[in-house]
Formats: C-alpha cells, structure tokens, sequence
C-alpha cells in the first residue's frame, strides 16, 4: 500500500509519503487511520480532526468506511479551497 499526505497532514506526520503491507485486520480506511494513530502521536496528531479528512483511493474520493487492500495508494489532505 501507498499512502500520500498532503498540506498540513504532512507537516504533522513528517512525510508525504510512504509504503507498507497493511496488517490483515485492517480492511478499510478508518481502521488504517485508527492503525497509524497507534503508531506514534504525530499521526494521532494529524487525524485529530478525521471529520475534516478527504481521503481517495486510488485517485477517486471515497468515504471512510470503503474498503481498501495492499495494492492500494490512499491519500489524505484537507479541504480544497479557491478563491
């Protein structure tokens, strides 16, 4: 699985991207943020605010609960705004 971060995400996490095969208990996106949350507090830190998340899997927006495997890429960023 591939995971991009995006804007303020990824100055909380420290990354903007990385790679890893999910734990077979993870199946869908909010197990995977609940998962890194168990990681260290920079990922707690960067889903504080999960409501305010927009996540796509594999370029599509998607909810929280779909369903996600290892041969995914899920990107998190905030909000787009526009002027």
């Amino acid at each position: 699985m591939v995971i991009k971060y995006f804007s303020w995400i990824r100055e909380h996490i420290g990354k903007s991207e990385e790679s890893f095969d999910l734990p077979s208990e993870v199946t869908t996106i909010n197990e995977l943020i609940n998962y890194l949350n168990g990681l260290n507090d920079k990922y707690k830190h960067a889903f504080a605010k999960r409501s305010l998340i927009k996540i796509a899997v594999n370029k599509t927006y998607s909810p929280i609960e779909s369903k996600i495997n290892n041969n995914d890429e899920v990107a998190f960023f905030p909000p787009v705004t526009g002027g």
